[in-house]
Formats: structure tokens, C-alpha cells, sequence
């Protein structure tokens, strides 16, 4: 079984990085990756400029961002734009793609990579809480995208990774939220894939399983003996990192991916095939809530 390249569990970039993809994949490309500063974006980010790309990383939180940029072109010596935006108001998005035109004269890959969620019992999820998900996954992936394709892809073509999930695929207990939200992106991508294909837009979804070291995982994972069984019952029989899915994001963004579009590419080990649907976990969580 092949074994799962190094990776760290903070958000930090990789001490020692072995090319599996040739060095200059990415060379002189530049991609917008929102949500860049932590998990899973962060290593997009690091593992695209250790392929020869420059990154522009975008979240609510500029500090974040910056420490994120100033860690990644200390490592990697590519170029590492660090905007503040809000993927739910375009006025942000707007003004963070000028910039980044400003300082690039173009972008190549947009990774859609912002998101929200938390384990909840549909039956005590408030109506903003639910709203709030659905804005920033799924309204939040149409907005960046769609300043993107006004801005730049409509004439000169693009890639879009969008980053979705699985949750939807059986209706996972406690994700509503997060799995209508994420199964709407996987429908925007087919939608999208369809629309701008004539204008040389590649559009895809890269769905995750049970990534270590992302706060994602943190939130969500629950007792160690729950998901020690879930892991161990799947085909792989262990948990992906971060690296595994940058690499995923790399091959899709890449020209080796140039006839893909419009698909969802899991990454998850197989655990969405086999791992059990914890319905008492839904019991407990609404044990809790009344107790509240």
C-alpha cells in the first residue's frame, strides 16, 4: 500500500518537500486561493508554489493571511499576495482581484477554498446559522467565481478548483448545513463546467474525507474511539493529510487535468463508502441540546 506523503499538523509549510509532479507544473501561473491562510488552503497554497506558481491568499482575516504569506515565500521563494476579503459581500472580492491584477497582470487557477461548519442536529440549527453556511460555501464559491470570470477568465480562460465534500452523498447526521451547501457547489460546478467551457474554463469539485491536522477535523471528528473505527473499517484504512489533497488540487489545476472538467474528485480514502452513519451521535447531540 502506498504510503502518504510527510506532512505537519500546524499550519506551517513542510520541512522537506519531495517532487512527485514535475518541479515547474505550475511555472509563472499565478492562482487566487480563498481561504489560503490555514488547513487545507494553506498546503494548496504551498505545494502549488513549490510547483512554480505565485499565490494571492484571501480571507476574512488579513493578519492571518499575511503571517500565512510571509511563512510560504520564506519557504517555497515564490510570491505570496496576502488580501483581506469576505466572500460574502462581491465589493470585497472585487477589490481584492484588482489588486491582485494590479500586482500580476493576470490569474490563472481559482481555488474556492472559504468555508464554515459545525456539527448540528437539524432540529435545533437556527435559521442564520443555516444561512450563514450556505453564504459562505455555496453563495461565497458563485461570487468569487463569477467576479473571476468578469474580471479575467471570460477572456482569457481559467481553472476553478472548487473544494466540497461528501456529506450529501448519504445525508450525514448532523451536516445539513454543510452537506446542502456543499452539494449545491458540486452542481454549480457542472452548471459552470457546461457555461464557460467555450470560453476555456476548466471547472471541478475536489472532495475531501477525514483530513488530519486541519481544524476542520479538530471540530468535527468527535471521540477519538468514533472515528478510530470509522478510519480502520475504510478501504485505506487511515486518515489523508493535507498534502494528499493539495496534490489532488495540484493534478487538477494542472495541465495534466487540461480534458477534465465538471466532475467531483473524492479524496478520501473510500470512507464515504464505507464508514457507518452515526445515528446515535444525533441522539446524544439532542440529549445535549435539551438539557441546554
Amino acid at each position: 500500500m502506498a504510503q502518504p506523503p510527510p506532512d505537519v499538523a500546524e499550519d506551517h509549510c513542510l520541512p522537506e518537500y519531495r517532487h512527485l509532479f514535475c518541479p515547474d507544473l505550475l511555472r509563472d501561473k499565478v492562482a487566487f486561493i480563498t481561504g489560503g491562510g490555514s488547513g487545507i488552503g494553506f498546503r494548496i497554497a504551498e505545494i502549488f508554489m513549490r510547483h512554480g506558481c505565485h499565490t494571492v491568499i484571501a480571507s476574512r482575516s488579513l493578519l492571518r493571511v499575511s503571517t500565512a504569506a510571509k511563512k510560504l515565500a520564506t519557504a517555497t521563494g515564490q510570491r505570496c499576495l496576502p488580501l483581506s476579503i469576505d466572500v460574502r459581500a462581491p465589493a470585497t472580492i472585487m477589490a481584492a482581484v484588482d489588486q491582485a491584477l494590479k500586482d500580476f497582470n493576470k490569474i490563472d487557477i481559482l481555488v474556492n477554498c472559504a468555508a464554515g461548519n459545525f456539527l448540528c442536529p437539524a432540529s435545533t440549527l437556527s435559521f442564520n446559522a443555516f444561512r450563514t453556511v450556505m453564504e459562505i460555501d455555496t453563495i461565497g464559491t458563485f461570487n468569487v467565481s463569477r467576479v473571476l470570470y468578469e474580471k479575467f477568465f471570460q477572456d482569457h480562460g481559467g481553472v476553478i478548483v472548487n473544494i466540497t465534500a461528501t456529506l450529501g452523498n448519504r445525508g450525514q447526521v448532523l451536516q445539513v448545513h454543510a452537506g446542502s451547501a456543499k452539494a449545491a457547489v458540486d452542481a454549480m460546478t457542472r452548471h459552470l463546467a457546461v457555461e464557460w467551457g467555450p470560453q476555456n474554463i476548466r471547472v471541478n469539485s475536489l472532495a475531501p474525507g477525514p483530513i488530519s491536522g486541519t481544524e476542520g477535523f479538530r471540530r468535527l471528528g468527535g471521540p477519538q474511539a468514533i472515528m478510530s473505527t470509522q478510519v480502520l473499517g475504510s478501504p485505506l484504512q487511515r486518515l489523508g493529510n493535507k498534502t494528499e489533497v493539495a496534490h489532488s488540487a495540484l493534478y487538477l489545476a494542472s495541465p495534466l487535468a487540461s480534458y477534465v472538467t465538471g466532475t467531483v474528485l473524492v479524496v478520501d480514502g473510500g470512507v464515504w463508502l464505507t464508514a457507518a452513519n452515526n445515528i446515535k451521535r444525533l441522539a446524544d447531540f439532542e440529549l445535549f441540546s435539551a438539557k441546554l
